[in-house]
């Protein structure tokens, strides 16, 4: 773990980013009081991830194909905050 003023990490950001990358965790300082933590994230996995377990619980549940379909422009609005 490595603890750092920001002044520091601002001047060598590309540098404690890479160390990040590795797996190292930065602490940042204020005034060496620690206000954050920056650390790797957790690799993504590559699969798709299943739409619900229910299938194990129920096995007569489906799922339609008109769950895929795109929603129509009045919901995607009312989503977004406009009006139609």
């Amino acid at each position: 773990m490595i603890n750092l003023n920001v002044n520091e990490i601002k001047t060598h950001f590309s540098s404690y980013l890479s160390k990040v990358s590795k797996g190292e965790t930065v602490i940042v300082c204020k005034r060496n009081v620690p206000i954050a933590e920056i650390k790797p994230i957790t690799a993504l996995p590559n699969k798709k991830r299943p739409i619900g377990l229910a299938g194990k619980e129920y096995p007569d549940f489906k799922i339609s194909d008109t769950f895929f379909e795109p929603l129509p422009d009045d919901i995607v609005a009312a989503f977004n905050g406009e009006d139609l």
